[in-house]
């Protein structure tokens, strides 16, 4: 696809987000910020797995590590709700920082068996903390104060207020992640995951690239995070159990790993799929598995990658 359609396909994609936060309902407006909110995890999550090679099982930690940075920052500090997510983004970069220095010194089934053992001290530690994340029973009662910008204030206590927050840093977000897959960095990354012997051979840190990209995975994973507490107003330690860090793999796989657009789409299957089978029998989680399990061996390049695959053969016999 060339420049020019990517540029109009983006532009009607934000066009179209914008008309459903003005026009839709209340419903429609918090399933469209779940999709959003996801969407940054999983983007965030394909930039060490789809791009680097390294699948991790313990993303939730960080995702909960923003979660209770806003909570603690908003009822605690009374935090600039702008400054409250900043503070998520950096807590979690700086606890994947920590928790990457130990992983990224190992590949493929130890680096996600270290990954799922740190995430599951994390569940632990948030568990037992109680006088700080409040225990099983979580943070609630998180309030969404308004944006203050010196002579005015922006309120975003109505969903269809904050909406358009949320609409804010996806979009910071797709643009950022776009960009780190064209930099030169985004193609070191591609090459790690392709060869890492050949490009540790080629003199370039194979481990400090690692890192660098746990870290800015992790950031994103916080900021997902962060702005799910303002939309739900509460967070659970549960928020950083391993089950939470299967979300974005199976979005990466559902939409297409080493794609960009893959966890976008895949964002949007989850959520829709799992919201409509909820309505219409109390066995979901069976009825999910399984059309999952369909979508991933049916797509094995994901809904995007199969379909451009598809597309490229059609114009090739054409």
């Amino acid at each position: 696809m060339n420049r020019s359609w990517t540029y109009i396909l983006a532009a009607l994609g934000i066009a179209v987000l914008i008309g459903i936060g003005l026009f839709s309902s209340r419903f429609i407006l918090y399933l469209t910020m779940r999709v959003m909110i996801l969407s940054i995890f999983a983007m965030g999550y394909n930039i060490l797995f789809g791009r680097t090679g390294l699948l991790s099982f313990g993303h939730a930690a960080f995702y909960a590590t923003g979660a209770y940075g806003v909570a603690l920052c908003t009822i605690h500090v009374h935090s600039h709700p702008v400054l409250a997510v900043v503070a998520g983004v950096i807590a979690a970069a700086v606890m994947a920082l920590i928790i990457g220095f130990f992983c990224v010194r190992h590949t493929e089934i130890y680096f996600a068996m270290l990954t799922l053992a740190f995430g599951m001290m994390v569940f632990s530690l948030m568990w037992n903390v109680r006088g700080i994340t409040g225990g099983d029973d979580g943070l609630s009662g998180i309030i969404r104060a308004p944006i203050s910008l010196g002579l005015i204030s922006i309120p975003i206590m109505k969903d269809s207020q904050y909406y358009f927050f949320v609409l804010m840093f996806f979009v910071v977000s797709v643009l950022l992640i776009h960009r780190i897959g064209r930099s030169p960095f985004g193609l070191v990354l591609a090459s790690i995951r392709e060869n890492h012997v050949r490009t540790e051979f080629a003199g370039l840190p194979v481990k400090r690239y690692r890192l660098a990209a746990f870290v800015i995975s992790g950031a994103f994973a916080g900021l997902a995070g962060g702005l799910a507490v303002f939309l739900e107003s509460n967070v659970t330690p549960f928020a950083a159990h391993w089950s939470r860090s299967a979300d974005p793999v199976l979005v990466s796989l559902m939409g297409g790993l080493q794609t960009f657009s893959g966890p976008l789409v895949g964002s949007v299957l989850f959520v829709v799929l799992r919201e409509l089978i909820e309505r219409f029998t109390h066995n979901w989680m069976l009825w999910f598995g399984l059309i999952l399990l369909a979508i991933i061996m049916g797509f094995r390049g994901g809904i995007v990658g199969s379909t451009a695959a598809l597309l490229k053969r059609s114009s090739e016999q054409g």
